[in-house]
């Protein structure tokens, strides 16, 4: 999963960046509220983390622009204004949650894992393919009960290929969730991905569709 944060405080904003990827989670971080709307209208991603107070332009303008475009992706405003008010304000122009700094990452990473299972439509924590079973809480993959040993990346290619089930994902869709701005992938890296993924849980997982991309079929 790709995520937006942004956040204007260097040292915050640096320890939420190195949190989030050691959860797991592919994150770009901007530190203004135009640079952060102009990432937004110009690249996809998964989830964003809004701060409110940023300078150039507000928190709460880059919540509305995004809307206003049309943008779907969950949206979590992280603010050290406790408010009511202010939590019913972004609440009601779009924000999907709202929560209050200091925060403990792995809170953090919690709801940014329950909104990125709403978004998708799935209630279920766990992510199921007849004898495989990957939890994204725990980190684990396991297949007929055996715990399954998988590389950050390769669990990340795999939580995202079961969570389109039955939908081909390409190649740019694919390395768009997968990378941020500082990876520099290389140009067969998401083909190596792939063939070790295969190489430990089946030939037969991950279904090739030449010219288009990947899938899990159902």
């Amino acid at each position: 999963m790709r995520i937006l944060l942004v956040e204007d405080d260097p040292q915050l904003g640096d320890g939420l960046t190195v949190g989030l990827r050691q959860a797991g989670f592919a994150v770009d971080w901007v530190r203004d509220g135009h640079s952060a709307d102009h990432a937004l209208a110009s690249e996809s991603f998964d989830l964003l983390v809004l701060d409110l107070g940023l300078p150039r332009l507000s928190g709460m303008d880059v919540l509305q622009q995004a809307r206003r475009r049309g943008q779907q992706l969950p949206i979590l405003i992280l603010t050290a204004r406790d408010a009511t008010g202010d939590k019913i304000a972004g609440l009601d122009a779009g924000a999907d949650d709202y929560l209050v700094k200091p925060v403990d990452i792995d809170e953090l990473a919690a709801r940014i894992r329950a909104l990125s299972r709403r978004s998708a439509g799935r209630a279920a924590p766990l992510l199921i393919h007849g004898e495989l079973q990957l939890d994204p809480a725990a980190h684990t993959v396991t297949l007929s009960g055996a715990e399954m040993d998988l590389s950050a990346r390769e669990f990340s290619l795999l939580q995202l290929l079961l969570e389109n089930t039955g939908r081909v994902l390409t190649r740019s869709q694919l390395e768009q969730s997968l990378y941020g701005w500082r990876d520099e992938p290389d140009s067969n890296a998401l083909e190596v991905h792939i063939h070790h993924l295969r190489k430990k849980l089946g030939t037969d997982l991950i279904r090739t569709l030449r010219g288009v991309g990947y899938t899990i079929p159902k």
